[in-house]
Order: structure tokens, then sequence, then C-alpha cells
């Protein structure tokens, strides 16, 4: 039975629970699921289908008083995930709400665990200073690797060990975990690459279209592609200096398109908080995000970076 321990915290309470099996995992997270129901609090849980069906099962009939969805769709691109939360928070109700949230699961891309860590790390300044929630991340530790595990401590103000909840001493600040990404990793294989100005937002989409065709991409998902790289493009055309380079090139079974420019992003949530309209600022990145299968953004003084990923497996 997991022990639950009172101590000063943030209005935010972002925990990491680590489990060994599905015992643990049903133990690490019904005491705080029946406390939420108990107390009419709005309950969300993002997982794969069958830890659904574990938690589901252990429920009984309070099951039907949760909402349920699937991380493995929400949470593909991690950047997705920030939002899904915005938008549970703001109908919570008076209730306490509690979320429970596994967006690492074996299987997940060096590329995808990447974000997956910032995505951690970024919740706490996304939610920091807010209205008091609280947000479970389980963790399989027979599965996951000691690197991401250890990732998992740095961005968890608080984790469960053994059944016991307490305050993490290897909790590190956002602006230093994110601090340890710099550039991205040079292409795996041969990029096919286009300089453009302003002037070339068709000769963008003409290329990124022919190239991804090319490549197996079909049907809604290249539209998708072609609008994701024109909107990028567009941001340079009008943020980053009105000039850029677009690269293209397929590694280890995905379709990856990379947007260089000399403009600067200073938010680290930009993309992931809704634009207030849809003609205001970061309306772009934003639909970036909900277009392509992962997205990473980096900026730094030399300028900003974003790498999309489509995955040809379901190119289609």
């Amino acid at each position: 039975m997991r022990v639950l321990q009172v101590w000063m915290r943030r209005a935010f309470h972002h925990e990491a629970v680590f489990y060994a099996s599905d015992e643990e995992y049903v133990a690490g997270l019904l005491p705080d699921l029946r406390s939420a129901l108990g107390a009419d609090g709005a309950v969300l849980v993002a997982v794969a289908p069958d830890k659904v069906r574990l938690l589901s099962a252990a429920l009984g009939a309070d099951a039907e008083r949760v909402e349920f969805t699937d991380m493995e769709q929400l949470g593909r691109n991690p950047a997705c995930i920030i939002p899904a939360w915005r938008e549970f928070m703001a109908t919570a109700g008076s209730g306490p709400p509690l979320g429970i949230g596994e967006p690492v699961w074996p299987g997940r891309s060096d590329a995808e665990l990447v974000e997956c860590r910032r995505h951690e790390s970024m919740l706490n300044l996304a939610f920091d200073g807010g209205a008091p929630w609280r947000l479970l991340c389980p963790y399989d530790v027979r599965a996951l690797a000691p690197e991401v595990l250890a990732d998992a401590r740095h961005n968890h103000p608080h984790v469960t060990d053994d059944g016991v909840s307490h305050p993490c001493p290897d909790y590190l600040e956002p602006p230093k975990v994110l601090s340890w990404d710099g550039a991205l990793p040079a292409p795996g294989s041969p990029a096919t690459e286009l300089e453009f100005t302003r002037e070339d937002a068709a000769l963008v989409r003409t290329f990124v279209g022919e190239y991804a065709s090319a490549a197996g991409i079909g049907g809604a998902r290249l539209d998708d592609l072609v609008l994701a790289v024109h909107e990028l493009a567009t941001n340079t055309m009008r943020h980053g200096g009105g000039r850029g380079v677009l690269r293209a090139w397929r590694e280890n079974g995905t379709l990856l398109c990379e947007v260089a420019d000399r403009g600067h992003i200073a938010d680290p949530l930009a993309g992931r908080e809704r634009p207030p309209d849809r003609y205001g600022g970061g309306r772009g990145l934003w639909m970036v995000n909900h277009l392509c299968d992962l997205v990473q953004l980096r900026t730094s003084r030399a300028g900003n970076v974003v790498r999309l990923h489509m995955s040809l497996s379901a190119a289609a």
C-alpha cells in the first residue's frame, strides 16, 4: 500500500511514481485516484491502453467517473501534452484535480526520449504558480534505461519509491535541465537542402511535397507536412530575418524536415500554449506541433532550428 506523506509543496504537485510490476503500478496510483474521486475531483488518466484496463479493473464502478485517454496517441509528440493538461484544468471544477500521465514507455526513440525529458521539465514551468493540482507520472523501472529513470528524478519535485512518496533530492529546476540540449544531432543520412527567402513560399511547398511524395507519404499526412513546413517558413520570413534553410532526409523509417533561420524564440513554452486567437502570435508553432509525429525546437544566439518527424510506417 502506498504511504502518503505531508510536506510543504508548490500548488502544482508533480510526482514520478516508480513501479516494477502491474501490482506496484496499481498500488502506486489507486490511493490518489480514490482520494480525488472521494472529494468529487476531476480525474484525467493519460496512459497506454493496457494500463487503462489495469486501472479500470482496480477502480470497478468508479472507473466511469474517470476520463481516460490513450497517451500513445496524445503524447506521440510530447509537445501536445501540456495543452491537454491545460484543457483539463480549465474544466476541472471545484474538487481537487488529479492527472495521471505516462509519456515515457518502452520503444520510444532517442529523439522522443529527449523531447519527453524536456516536456516533463517544462510542466514545472507551465503550471508553477497556478491553481493547485496533482500530476502523477508512472515510470517502469523494469523496461526503461537507467538514464531515463535518472531524468525522471531530475524533472519531478516528488517521487514514489517502494510505495513511499517523498520530496526528490535529485530534482533540478527547468533552466538547468533545458540547458543540457544544445544543437540537434546531424542528419544520419544525406540531406537535400533548399535556401529560401520571402519570395519562395510556393517553392518551399513544392520542395516538401515532391520530397515527401517520393518517400511514400500521401493523403492527409502529406498535406499536414506541407502545411507544417509552410508555417515554419512563414515564421522565418516574418521573424527570422527573411531567409532560411530547409533540409529534408530519411532516417530509420522516418522522414525529417528541418527549417533553420537567424531568429530567436525566447519562450521555452512556445507552441505549447494555445494562441489567444487564430491570428495571434505562436499560431504557427502550435499548428506544427499538432500536425507532425514529433517536433524538436532548439534556439540559440545562432538562430532557430525546428526539426519535424513523420513516420514512414504510417505514410499513406
